[in-house]
């Protein structure tokens, strides 16, 4: 099969250079394995944001809050206030690094063990703001608790996300002045509106904290960009995994993917946005850490002792490891650049944030599309 443009990784780099790209009139195959980082997502991009992804995520039904170039504050899991350029709908965002609020309720679904309560109420007290928490319950969710392993963010939103006006009741008996309601990101797995209906119903403020992955925003944002995708004549082959290339003089020639078997892909350009160690956009043995599919120049420490700190809490070197690139983002092969290929998102070497994977997909969408 041949396109124009094959995309190795369906998460966030790759979704957004398919997406543009489509609707630039350029046709694409993206190959996503399935799960990415976007299905573990807190909901928020840190780092510069090309202002471009706004208004392309908005036609995709994603709406993004807060400001690409400005910091915003959002509450984290941690009890703490972090720095933010741009948010999901479901996401507070905040102009100061401390809460406004006087009282605050944490209410978390009976039984639900993934949404850290402690910490949250720690770090609330901590702002000198005065906070309880508390449970509630619907017959609905009765049937999760009795396995842990069903009683998990996604299973809860497909439970409650037809019964906002339940959730919203139970919740206002346990409103007891309180001017702010924290709850866990278990709300709109398919589409926003229960996030919004939820904030209309509850006499109160909502933020919306995230909670152990699965992501229930960052699920529902991969598929609103994958069916936008799609509508724009896109190819989704989704649970596939690119497993060989050929490249000579230089260029990639064509690549294998695990379902396809013997049939080759083959494209004017790549671009590999396959993210790292989690999703296997890089591997690594006792000896070294490598590109599996391409066997591209990686920059990262020689030695194994290098790839780490012992102290925990410090970066972990091997976490900036990435392929090498040129200035216009062609990966390097033996030090030399494989011409029709680019690197974009977290793949590439140094720093990893949203921000930095969407200014480098624009980046190589406007190389393609030029």
């Amino acid at each position: 099969m041949k396109f124009q443009v094959i995309i190795i990784g369906g998460g966030l780099a790759g979704l957004t250079a398919g997406l543009s790209l489509q609707k630039k009139g350029v046709s694409c195959a993206i190959i996503s394995s399935g799960e990415n980082a976007l299905h573990f997502s807190s909901g928020s991009f840190s780092g510069d944001c090309p202002e471009e992804v706004v208004p392309l995520f908005a036609e995709a039904g994603v709406v993004l809050k807060g400001n690409p170039a400005k910091d915003s504050w959002r509450f984290t899991p941690s009890g703490s206030m972090q720095k933010v350029r741009l948010a999901f709908e479901d996401v507070t965002l905040y102009e100061e690094d401390k809460i406004k609020a006087s009282k605050v309720l944490i209410a978390n679904p009976e039984g639900f063990i993934d949404f850290p309560t402690a910490f949250i109420a720690d770090g609330l007290s901590q702002q000198g703001v005065s906070c309880k928490v508390k449970s509630f319950s619907l017959p609905c969710l009765k049937t999760l608790r009795e396995s842990p392993s069903e009683m998990r963010s996604v299973g809860i939103a497909k439970k409650l996300d037809c019964r906002i006006n339940e959730v919203a009741g139970a919740i206002h008996k346990l409103l007891d002045g309180e001017d702010l309601v924290v709850l866990p990101q278990v709300f709109g797995l398919t589409s926003p509106e229960p996030v919004r209906a939820l904030r209309d119903a509850v006499p109160a403020e909502i933020s919306f904290i995230g909670t152990m992955p699965p992501s229930v925003p960052g699920i529902r944002v991969q598929m609103q960009l994958k069916k936008a995708f799609e509508k724009a004549g896109g190819t989704f082959l989704m649970g596939d995994t690119a497993v060989s290339a050929e490249i000579s003089d230089g260029t990639v020639r064509f690549i294998r993917t695990r379902n396809l078997d013997s049939h080759i892909l083959t494209a004017d350009n790549y671009i590999l946005a396959s993210g790292t160690f989690f999703s296997k956009g890089l591997s690594s043995t006792m000896q070294k850490i490598y590109e599996p599919l391409f066997g591209l120049d990686v920059d990262c420490p020689t030695e194994r002792t290098q790839w780490y700190s012992e102290d925990v809490f410090a970066p972990q070197p091997y976490m900036a490891a990435g392929v090498v690139t040129d200035a216009d983002l062609h990966p390097l092969k033996d030090g030399q650049p494989v011409t029709n290929l680019f690197a974009a998102g977290s793949i590439l070497a140094g720093e990893k944030n949203a921000g930095m994977a969407l200014t480098s997909t624009f980046k190589v969408v406007k190389k393609i599309a030029l």
